[in-house]
């Protein structure tokens, strides 16, 4: 009983832990990507901390209006469905009944037992059967626009302070191997956890992640480079 309690909870988390998962990623990479790419260009320490800050805030924001963007418009095609659903059930036509019918038949039931499921759960409470069974709409998927930009907003955040903070403390060439490492170390961390949590196996994920980390850093270290060899 309390292995089934604790699977409902972690159905209801799937949402937002998506954005999440993908809002501390973005924030390492971003941040710490901006940090190594304007230290590459030999600016000051007080640009590097201010570009490092502004990326941070301005990554948040675009990660929560993306996200809220996103699960919105699956939100309104989620409460199309239900009005068009219950409008077809008022009343309660043979079609809708006969759909259901089948869909417990494709499930192994039945055509006796299939029917008497039929009827029972559409007195129950029709619309929701009519929406988890034949749409596939559940209260633990439904989409929750401001939850999501929430958690993706935070994550990002979470995910860029490491970088921010260590451009305020370090100079120079020490500034971007520090921030390389630990953005590296903190992507992989991300990628282990994000398989543990999905069940998958470690490795993959994390070589995944910290070759677009490491290739993200590379190339806005490179591009810094040459930006600040033409400036001087």
């Amino acid at each position: 009983m309390s292995r089934m309690h604790s699977e409902s909870h972690l159905l209801e988390r799937v949402s937002w832990l998506r954005a999440a998962v993908l809002g501390a990623n973005d924030g390492i990479v971003s941040t710490a990507s901006l940090v190594v790419g304007v230290a590459a260009a030999a600016t000051s320490q007080e640009t590097i901390l201010l570009t490092a800050f502004a990326g941070l805030v301005a990554g948040s924001m675009s990660m929560a209006a993306g996200e809220y963007v996103s699960v919105r418009s699956q939100a309104d095609s989620e409460q199309a469905e239900r009005a068009k659903e219950a409008w077809e059930l008022e009343p309660p036509p043979k079609a809708e009944r006969l759909e259901l019918i089948s869909i417990y038949k494709n499930r192994g039931l039945t055509a006796d037992l299939a029917a008497q499921v039929a009827d029972q759960m559409t007195a129950h409470d029709a619309l929701g059967t009519h929406l988890r069974d034949e749409l596939g709409l559940t209260k633990h998927f439904s989409a929750k626009p401001l939850q999501a930009a929430a958690a993706s907003a935070l994550a990002f955040a979470a995910g860029a302070v490491l970088p921010v903070i260590l451009a305020a403390l370090l100079k120079g060439e020490m500034l971007i191997w520090i921030v390389s490492g630990a953005a590296l170390l903190l992507l992989a961390l991300l990628g282990a956890a994000g398989a543990i949590l999905g069940g998958a196996p470690i490795l993959r994920p994390v070589v995944r992640v910290t070759f677009w980390g490491a290739a993200a850093m590379a190339l806005t270290a490179a591009i810094g480079s040459i930006f600040g060899a033409v400036i001087a």
